[in-house]
């Protein structure tokens, strides 16, 4: 992906997002948080489908045989999405206290979110295991450090990418960390001018690999690769909302 084009693109995101329609915004807006919340819970293991998960979120209507759980980790993420956006909008720059709200408000009505695990953990199907305690403290400690500098030393894509692939390797909580690590990506893209993206359930094998290469070999670019392309695709998008809603306009002054 050339980066250097993707940047071109997000400058044009930002000099055409004002005349896209507000309702055509705010509807494919809408419409992302829902999607969004049910790629991300599904990546988890959450069963609601694209349809349940809308009904939940835009009709508060409940789902009949579904666990409470899994309605409280959709209402949850929801929220916890909003949460980040409200911080981008007050200019608010990521940092422990941030990532353990959005924590906590992923947890809510399942257990107290927040709060760094004292236990090991071990993740099903990965070569990785996540680090002790002891040394967890140590490895989040330096993630937060390293949060400052690294917009040095890559490029804001490969920054979203790393807050996420770093993260997760780390597994500093005792569950919810994938979600937590795909809400703070999408907070570094938005907070460098980029729109927020979803990983599709679908590709999940093809996400678990890429996070594996980097958490086993060191290696980001599988990751940071996926992202761009994510990112170019929902650039996309809006350009494309603001080139059909000129041509209307077009047709309408004809």
């Amino acid at each position: 992906m050339n980066y250097e084009q993707l940047m071109q693109k997000r400058d044009k995101y930002q000099a055409i997002r004002g005349q896209i329609p507000e309702y055509t915004l705010h509807t494919f807006e809408q419409a992302f948080e829902i999607e969004y919340t049910h790629n991300s819970t599904a990546i988890e293991g959450n069963t609601l489908t694209l349809i349940e998960t809308k009904v939940l979120l835009e009709d508060g209507i409940s789902i009949g045989g579904k666990h409470l759980r899994e309605l409280y980790e959709a209402v949850n993420h929801r929220n916890a999405y909003r949460y980040v956006k409200e911080c981008i909008e007050k200019g608010k720059a990521l940092n422990e206290k941030i990532v353990k709200d959005i924590h906590a408000i992923l947890m809510d009505h399942i257990f107290t979110g927040g709060i760094y695990r004292n236990v090991d953990v071990y993740i099903s199907g990965a070569q990785h295991m996540p680090p002790s305690p002891n040394e967890m403290y140590r490895q989040v400690k330096n993630f937060y450090a390293d949060l400052v500098w690294k917009g040095n030393e890559l490029n804001l894509i490969e920054l979203a990418a790393w807050t996420h692939a770093e993260f997760v390797r780390i597994h500093p909580f005792p569950d919810g960390n994938g979600r937590t690590s795909r809400l703070i990506m999408n907070y570094q893209l938005l907070e460098n001018g980029f729109p927020a993206v979803s990983i599709a359930k679908e590709t999940r094998l093809e996400y678990f690999n890429a996070l594996e290469t980097y958490a086993v070999e060191g290696d980001l670019n599988p990751f940071s690769e996926m992202v761009a392309a994510l990112v170019d695709r929902q650039l996309d998008r809006y350009l494309e909302m603001e080139q059909s809603a000129r041509r209307m306009d077009q047709e309408q002054n004809k």
